[in-house]
């Protein structure tokens, strides 16, 4: 993402996965939080969020990593 460091996205990231479950992996919920608070920019509809979340969750296992979240938050901002 433009103007974020990997170190700032694995920040917003933690935050946001250690609210619920597996510190180091977001549930679609948290997934929705974060993207609601941390950008403002990306469409927010349910949908959109429940696209999002299965583009990023690359393995299938219901839950996105830091590395399947910061390749896909990546090339949506380039």
């Amino acid at each position: 993402m433009a103007g974020k460091s990997t170190e700032e996205l694995r920040k917003i990231f933690t935050q946001f996965a250690s609210k619920e479950g597996d510190p180091s992996q977001l549930s679609q919920s948290e997934l929705k939080e974060l993207i609601q608070k941390e950008f403002p920019d990306l469409p927010k509809a349910s949908s959109t969020i429940d696209v999002i979340f299965k583009e990023m969750d690359k393995n299938n296992d219901g839950e996105i990593s830091f590395e399947e979240f910061e390749a896909v938050i990546r090339n949506i901002k380039g």
